[in-house]
């Protein structure tokens, strides 16, 4: 096992280290990345401070999908390609799958940031971890996998499984963590009731989940709680940027893995739907990855910062309260209220009884409108109604389907079908 090198302890030493790194990656990759040796020309480097990148231009996932379809490989590639060995693409659930490489030296920078993630679960030496997923390019579980690796636990791949078999594996082995998306892990505690198999009886001591803000959401992290009887640890990442951050056990925030990323804040037009909190969007540029950086990278994630003091008991990093809260491009605006699905998946999830829902974005004339399918044994549709007019202010249609006609998700859920 390979140990995490000791991190600054206060905010001072932390942007010290912060601006080091930085410098180092501008050094490397201008003006070798013609990508960004083409946006950033003129601009003077090394940094005296790190609030003077704010001056350099911000970066779209766009911009690097049109980058990509005009070379047939990734823009943003600061070396020749003999020099990568890993390709992933992202999950297209936003467009066209953009491919992305990385050298050796970027996979390395990728395990230190998985190294940091699993430290919160305390995953290590002793640990079985059950990978709970089929792979294909993603990195996601592919980065998670060797990650486990990195903190010298043992590593359970269970690609081309059924969930029956995934099940059966974790008791074979007696899996002490499963790592999965939470869509999925709702999906492997429903098939296990199915079978009569206790979940919390199970060695199973933490659930890590990515690739939905459920982890963050605290109805669906109480099910997956009470179900695995397990702690619930959420972790946020993207292909193309890497895995940025990571929650605590009690759900409370998404902390930025600031050694390897820097977070800056947009502020944005809307409120958060659960209580008009001001929202920002997401800013990363990665402080390493030179093979495919991204500098001032536009995630799209909008979030509650809370900047920390250089108190002796407090982290010195962002924390994101609440985790991610949404999407730029996912909020609806139905009937004059803002709303993000996350607020949604919420309420409905707080309905044990409803085993999995999906939702459909209708145009009445002028107006959007929404209705809800739901999976319900108890017919709790008028309760669930009922919840999201008291929450959301909305008189939705909520309709009881029958149990199991509804779609589940190993990946992302697409629970949220546009009929416009």
């Amino acid at each position: 096992m390979i140990e995490t090198p000791s991190l600054p302890t206060t905010r001072a030493e932390l942007d010290r280290l912060k601006l080091e790194r930085l410098n180092a990656l501008l050094a490397e990759i201008l003006p070798a990345n013609r990508f960004y040796a083409a946006k950033c020309q003129g601009l003077v480097h090394p940094l005296t401070s790190l609030d003077d990148l704010s001056t350099w231009p911000l970066t779209t996932k766009e911009e690097l999908v049109a980058a990509a379809e005009a070379s047939g490989q990734p823009g943003n590639l600061t070396y020749p390609l003999t020099r990568y060995q890993r390709f992933h693409q992202t999950s297209g659930t936003r467009g066209n799958p953009m491919p992305v490489f990385d050298t050796a030296e970027d996979w390395a920078w990728w395990m230190d940031c998985w190294r940091a993630v699993l430290k919160h679960g305390h995953v290590g030496p002793g640990d079985r971890v059950l990978v709970a997923s089929s792979f294909g390019p993603y990195a996601g579980f592919w980065s998670g996998f060797d990650g486990v690796l990195a903190a010298g636990a043992m590593a359970i791949p269970c690609g081309g499984m059924t969930t029956r078999g995934r099940l059966d594996l974790a008791q074979r082995l007696a899996a002490t963590v499963v790592m999965a998306t939470p869509s999925y892990c709702l999906h492997l505690a429903e098939t296990a009731r199915e079978a009569s198999i206790d979940l919390a009886s199970l060695p199973i001591r933490c659930v890590i989940v990515a690739g939905e803000p459920g982890g963050s959401v605290p109805s669906v992290r109480d099910r997956l709680a009470e179900a695995f009887g397990a702690d619930v640890l959420d972790h946020a990442g993207a292909t193309e940027v890497g895995p940025w951050g990571v929650g605590d056990t009690t759900g409370r925030f998404l902390e930025v893995l600031e050694p390897w990323f820097h977070a800056e804040f947009l502020p944005h037009e809307a409120a958060d739907s659960n209580g008009g909190e001001k929202l920002y969007e997401l800013v990363l540029t990665t402080l390493g990855r030179s093979g495919a950086p991204v500098l001032r990278y536009r995630t799209g994630d909008l979030v509650q910062p809370q900047w920390p003091s250089d108190s002796p008991n407090q982290t010195p990093r962002v924390q994101l309260m609440g985790g991610v809260l949404g999407r730029r491009d996912d909020m609806l605006v139905i009937r004059g209220v803002n709303i993000f699905p996350r607020a949604i998946d919420e309420i409905i999830r707080s309905f044990p009884e409803v085993t999995e829902y999906r939702v459909g974005i209708h145009r009445r004339g002028a107006l959007d409108e929404l209705t809800i399918e739901i999976e319900d044994p108890h017919q709790a549709a008028g309760r669930v109604a009922e919840a999201l007019k008291l929450r959301l202010g909305l008189r939705i249609d909520v309709q009881r389907v029958e149990a199991g006609s509804l779609p589940r998700f190993e990946g992302k859920g697409r629970r949220f079908v546009d009929h416009r």
